[in-house]
């Protein structure tokens, strides 16, 4: 995956820009509206962002209020001015973490600059996207950097163009569908219908890009929110601020959004353990994430409390699971003696009069990257054979591991129920082979190895 870096003009005046907040600060140097290009990986959607002038890149995530910066050592400097401790609090088992924060900064991103901006900073070491998506990221940024402006998130040709307000025109054409937003500390909400067995349950839904699954919902057996039982599954769910998320994975018959209906759609149930509910909005029911999310091409409008929507070429692609039940994260480098050819040109001729070329084999180290099992679900075929936490991947279906990306290992990982997967790891210095077939998640039987 590539990391865009792009560098902004000097600024040559600052328009106070208010909406309510006079410290709001920032230039725009576009007349109507700025584009900036993202990559979209496992569904979230990463941007290039400098921050006090040093370029970074962070995943955006309306899920959150304020910057969030958490992928960088204590000896590296971004200019943090005014600096104190203070705590955050997200889903995880530990209920909150201590960050620093830091006020007064400046923001660029694409042609924009923004100023006087806070940014929280966690020294976490286990806060980390990095691993998950194969790329350096560096933090999350959300609503505190983009409530002054109309947020275009075009997921198919995956860019985001911020537009002014005053200039922007609201979608008319039919092809679009305009619902509204409820705005409520600094996070959008909007309502949303879920079918679970049989009859149709209104939510309240964070719009969240920040997570890469399609639905969460919190658990509520007097509302009847709760999972199928002849469709459910124990899982990782993922890691929030505050440490890992555990709980069931399932699915909906429908979703209903707006006019926009969509079957068999994959939702996520987190422990109890993992939910701190006094730090959630009243009536929140969950959270609506990047795998729904991709599928619409939309406008955020902050200022006027609405979302467009329109479906895009995504809306059809069936919801997968990881039939694997292992989890692979980039973890570290490797280095890798590697044979290549180089030619010789050697002095003579041959007897037709041309020059003769030998080849000889020289070797080259080259750094690599590493991929890791972070987990490995208890009821997969892959624990079955034997696959544990901890082990390095060395190759997947023959083709050495380095070779493929991240995004690529974890198509395969999702594929067709019954697919054989033939992998080899490093275990504490010992190769070890393995093979085994891809699970239906929902229907465990005995586990299946080959």
């Amino acid at each position: 995956m590539k990391l865009y870096t792009r560098y902004i003009i000097l600024l040559f005046f600052i328009i106070n820009y208010g909406f309510g907040l006079a410290q709001d600060k920032f230039y725009f140097n576009k007349q109507k509206s700025d584009k900036i290009d993202f990559e979209l990986i496992g569904n979230l959607i990463i941007i290039p962002l400098e921050i006090n002038n040093v370029p970074l890149s962070f995943v955006l995530d309306t899920g959150v209020s304020k910057p969030i910066l958490f992928n960088i050592k204590e000896t590296d400097t971004i200019g943090l001015k005014n600096i104190e401790t203070f705590f955050l609090y997200g889903l995880g088992g530990n209920g909150k973490l201590e960050a620093l924060k830091s006020t007064g900064n400046a923001f660029r991103f694409g042609d924009i600059t923004l100023f006087n901006k806070d940014l929280f900073v966690v020294y976490d070491e286990d806060i980390n996207f990095t691993p998950r998506l194969g790329i350096l990221v560096h933090g999350i940024i959300g609503y505190d950097i983009f409530k002054n402006f109309i947020i275009e998130i075009n997921y198919t040709s995956k860019f985001i163009r911020l537009h002014k307000p005053e200039t922007f025109k609201p979608k008319r054409s039919r092809r679009w569908v305009t619902l509204p937003l409820e705005i409520n500390k600094k996070k959008p909400y909007l309502n949303a219908e879920v079918v679970l067995s049989e009859n149709g349950k209104k939510v309240k839904l964070l719009l969240d890009t920040g997570s890469s699954d399609a639905i969460w919902l919190f658990e509520d057996q007097e509302q009847g929110i709760t999972p199928d039982k002849e469709l459910v599954f124990t899982d990782y769910l993922g890691k929030g601020l505050s440490g890992s998320v555990y709980g069931q994975r399932s699915k909906l018959k429908k979703f209903k959004i707006g006019e926009f209906e969509l079957e068999r759609v994959n939702v996520a149930f987190p422990d109890s353990a993992s939910v701190d509910k006094t730090k959630i909005v009243k009536e929140r029911s969950g959270s609506l994430g990047g795998d729904i999310l991709k599928r619409f091409n939309c406008f955020i409008d902050y200022t006027n409390s609405k979302i467009y929507l329109k479906k895009n070429r995504y809306f059809k692609e069936p919801f997968t699971y990881n039939n694997s039940g292992i989890v692979i994260e980039h973890n570290g480098i490797m280095f890798v003696k590697e044979e290549i050819n180089i030619p010789v040109k050697a002095y003579g001729r041959s007897s037709e009069g041309a020059i003769s070329i030998n080849q000889y084999v020289n070797y080259m180290t080259t750094v690599k990257p590493a991929y890791e099992i972070v987990e490995v679900r208890k009821s997969s075929n892959a624990y079955a054979v034997g696959l544990r936490k901890g082990d390095v991947l060395i190759s997947v279906n023959g083709k050495k591991a380095y070779e493929y990306k991240l995004s690529d290992i974890n198509e395969l990982l999702h594929g067709t129920t019954g697919k054989t997967l033939k992998i080899q790891v490093d275990r504490y210095g010992l190769k070890k082979s393995f093979k085994f077939e891809l699970d239906n998640v929902f229907t465990k039987k005995e586990p299946s190895a080959k």
